[in-house]
């Protein structure tokens, strides 16, 4: 599966993006609105379920404002916006439409997750030695804050090491997110279950680290040569510079 950035998004600084706007009184969850567009200017459908293979219930044409009252995981598009498992709930059309069609000024999610949209990590089709709350244990196990050697630069084979394995069987971690079948990957998603890994690019060897749920991950080096230690994507980001692609189920090249 050809992976598209969704950078685009930010250079339609001509589109409008509405914002979010309040459901309810003071504290409660916010919505969100954007603008569904299209490349060839037809209408894009709205699904009864977050899947491409969902029924049709009915239209939004392109250039069409939308508010979003929550997102979700589903099947994963390629539209205007790049390729993203994201699916957006129009409660105007009673149904959801692929994120890959919606402006919403984010490669992310920008409204509360729909009930039920949270993924799980899970082993099934990979062979690991290690399910994925044995591998987040063993990365628990091993958090350091000094320099081991066997950490620096590893990331990829960091990861492996949580599943039982000895290498990942990827040159680097960006090759390993271009090795990944696109069943197991999850672009641009930044809801990541624990056991789950986040991958980053950078114009090189790229990054990864494994999530412990929370929005929290297990990285080497953010915190210090060798080291292994909490961290977020958004400190990946702002510390490195490095560009989030999106998460995995753990897939290793090795057995494959």
């Amino acid at each position: 599966m050809k992976i598209r950035s969704r950078i685009a998004r930010g250079a339609m600084a001509t589109i409008a993006l509405a914002g979010a706007i309040m459901l309810g009184g003071a504290g409660e969850a916010l919505a969100a609105t954007g603008t569904v567009n299209t490349d060839s200017g037809v209408a894009v459908t709205v699904r009864s379920t977050p899947s491409a293979g969902g029924n049709a219930v009915g239209t939004v044409a392109s250039g069409t404002a939308v508010t979003i009252d929550c997102q979700t995981n589903g099947s994963t598009v390629t539209g205007k916006y790049g390729t993203t498992d994201i699916w957006d709930y129009v409660p105007s059309k009673g149904g959801y439409i692929s994120d890959a069609y919606v402006y919403t000024g984010s490669d992310g999610r920008v409204a509360p997750d729909c009930a039920g949209s949270t993924l799980s990590c899970s082993t099934a089709g990979t062979g690991n030695p290690r399910t994925c709350a044995e591998a987040v244990a063993w990365a628990k196990a091993h958090v350091h804050t000094n320099n081991d050697p066997d950490y620096y630069r590893w990331c990829d084979r960091i990861n492996s090491w949580a599943y039982g394995w000895t290498a990942s069987g990827s040159e680097t971690a960006y090759v390993h997110w271009t090795q990944l079948p696109g069943s197991f990957k999850h672009p641009g998603d930044t809801q990541v279950p624990a056991g789950g890994l986040a991958f980053f690019s950078n114009g090189g060897t790229g990054h990864t680290m494994i999530s412990i749920g929370g929005g929290k991950f297990l990285s080497n080096d953010i915190n210090g040569p060798g080291s292994f230690t909490e961290t977020t994507i958004a400190q990946i980001k702002s510390k490195w510079n490095y560009t989030y692609l999106g998460w995995s189920q753990p897939w290793f090249k090795i057995n494959h």
